[in-house]
């Protein structure tokens, strides 16, 4: 293959690629304004999320954040997998918040040196219910800071993903029980 063609086919490859990604037709995904980061951290409850395969199973599922010195978000998310009294499983990621995106827009990052597209969709006033999800509407989470939310609340949530253009078909509900000590 001449240069000639090489670069004909890498142009060709190149408008494929760029004709593929404006049919997706998905605008970026909305975030909330500004997370202010301090007030973010702690600990959350999955109510509900479309699940990505690690955590389909997950029961009693709580995402822990703490702000770090350097910016970053020190972040443990465990679940009991296959229920209350199963295997209780713990992942560490990173956060990386955006400050030009006003810390709504993070990447979390599992493996070195990739990072996931993380995006706080919606936040109450009062930092205890929010909504985290993607740009691709793969993958949502709906968090509180207790373990269960009103049904109302719960429907009214589903109806802001569903604006957001997830297929809420796919959302499930975690289970939470937390044994009184």
């Amino acid at each position: 293959m001449t240069i000639r063609h090489r670069r004909s086919f890498l142009a060709c490859l190149l408008a494929i690629a760029a004709l593929l990604a404006a049919c997706n037709g998905m605008q970026p995904l909305e975030t909330v304004e500004h997370v202010d980061l301090e007030r973010f951290m702690g600990d959350w409850y999955v109510i509900a999320h479309i699940p990505t395969f690690v955590e389909d199973e997950a029961y009693n599922a709580v995402e822990s954040y703490a702000l770090e010195d350097d910016g970053t978000v020190a972040t443990t998310f465990t679940f009991r997998e296959g229920g209350f009294d199963g295997e209780l499983k713990t992942m560490t990621p990173r956060g990386f918040p955006d400050a030009t995106a006003n810390h709504a827009v993070w990447g979390m990052r599992f493996v070195w040196p990739i990072k996931a597209d993380y995006r706080i969709a919606w936040l109450d006033e009062d930092y205890t219910v929010t909504i985290v999800g993607r740009n691709k509407r793969d993958y949502v989470w709906i968090m509180a800071r207790t373990p269960s939310i009103s049904q109302a609340r719960y429907d009214e949530l589903v109806g802001k993903i569903r604006a957001m253009g997830y297929d809420t078909g796919d959302l499930r509900r975690v289970p939470q029980r937390w044994d009184a000590p």
